[in-house]
């Protein structure tokens, strides 16, 4: 691995790490999202605090914080095996960035959208089954918790299926047992019955 990878890499974790939920409340609002409902940093906590346009914009910079570093990896890398692994840790990086910032003590998001964002543009095919999962749970249960979880569960076994390289496969199996991880507090409150739907606060 040359210093131009390793650059590459570190660059992405801290383009990841970046809270833009936390920033774009905090500017237009004054707000801090760790003060409300569930505490998140990312797009459907922000838009409780904030409201919808805080969401859409953290919606739409943690997608880009996923794109930007992996595409710029696909169009240095090229082919090869041993390319799809930088990708895959470029795609890594930018995805831990985020639910594990350095500027907020290691305590960020759930991953959900720059998961999205990471495999635009190496696996978009996989990236679409996610979000088609994702739009037809949030339609039937109205949980975006459930919704995301079901569009974590998809990642490998789509990559698998679509004849992904063994290193876009191991990136998305790490991406469904950390989403799922993220999302336990969650899982207890949908067992619960006291998870907020969507359009609802709590």
């Amino acid at each position: 691995m040359t210093s131009v990878d390793l650059l590459l890499i570190t660059a992405a974790y801290l383009l990841g790490a970046i809270p833009f939920g936390l920033v774009f409340s905090r500017w237009l609002t004054g707000k801090d999202p760790r003060d409300f409902g569930s505490g998140n940093i990312g797009a459907t906590n922000a838009s409780r605090t904030g409201g919808k346009k805080i969401g859409v914009l953290t919606l739409a910079a943690d997608i880009l914080k996923g794109i930007i570093p992996v595409f710029i990896a696909v169009q240095l890398s090229g082919a090869g095996q041993g390319k799809e692994w930088l990708i895959a840790a470029v795609a890594i990086a930018a995805f831990l960035g985020h639910i594990f910032p350095v500027y907020l003590k290691f305590k960020g998001g759930k991953g959900v959208a720059t998961m999205f964002g990471v495999l635009l543009p190496w696996q978009p095919a996989v990236a679409l089954i996610a979000f088609v999962i994702w739009i037809i749970a949030i339609l039937l249960s109205r949980y975006v918790a459930l919704a995301s979880i079901l569009a974590g569960i998809s990642l490998p076994f789509s990559a698998w299926l679509l004849g992904a390289s063994t290193a876009a496969i191991y990136a998305c199996a790490l991406f469904c047992v950390l989403m799922a991880i993220r999302h336990q507090s969650n899982v207890q409150r949908l067992l619960a019955g006291t998870e907020s739907r969507v359009g609802k606060n709590g």
